[in-house]
């Protein structure tokens, strides 16, 4: 269910978080967002943290390759002072922020901006992220995205890491995860059970309809 509101009274702030698991879609759903407001003539400015560097060092880039224009920062304190002019503020992989992102995003919205965040709400042990719980305690709105398993392609709620590594913190994409669903869900690791997705099909021409005719 996609959670978003649909008035935006000029004097208020607010907080909307997008969360799920890996290959969701939670980054195409915060640039749609993003879009949107832009086309509507607010000021947005969309900010990840620097570590995320998987598609591009500056742009936040979606895993079906949409993009927008983005500031990469350091820390969580950072956001406040580079986004003054926006009234609407994206925050991407807000997981890989510490807690300080909480107060941080808390000032935004005090301050009138419209605050979208997206990131992981479970980690590849299918325990609570942090600082991910307690924005989602705090949003105005909460939308949870599901992935695709790809062991049974039921809706998929978890990360499956599929390489040895026991950090908490993996930045990674299809050769380190799968999305999987809760009876699929083996951590901390298990080999990968994805199948390649096949082409979609293409509808047939009027030619080659009569040709097979």
């Amino acid at each position: 269910m996609i959670n978003e509101p649909s008035f935006y009274p000029s004097q208020a702030g607010w907080i909307e978080v997008v969360c799920g698991g890996m290959f969701s879609g939670k980054t195409e759903e915060l640039i749609r967002r993003a879009k949107r407001a832009h086309i509507a003539g607010q000021p947005v400015v969309i900010v990840k943290p620097v570590t995320d560097n998987r598609y591009s060092d500056t742009e936040v880039v979606s895993h079906d390759e949409t993009s927008l224009p983005g500031i990469t920062v350091n820390t969580a304190d950072q956001i406040i002072l580079l986004t003054s002019a926006a009234k609407v503020v994206c925050i991407d992989e807000a997981q890989f922020f510490d807690e300080r992102l909480i107060e941080v995003v808390n000032t935004l919205a005090n301050d009138g901006k419209r605050v979208i965040i997206a990131g992981l709400d479970m980690d590849y042990l299918g325990r609570p992220f942090e600082p991910m719980p307690k924005l989602l305690a705090i949003a105005e709105y909460v939308t949870k995205l599901h992935a695709i398993c790809a062991e049974s392609g039921m809706i998929a709620n978890f990360s499956q890491r599929v390489v040895e590594n026991n950090d908490q913190v993996l930045i990674g994409e299809k050769d380190s995860y799968e999305p999987r669903a809760r009876h699929c869900f083996r951590p901390p690791v298990d080999k990968k059970r994805g199948k390649p997705i096949p082409p979609l099909l293409k509808p047939k021409t009027e030619t080659e309809k009569k040709e097979e005719t």
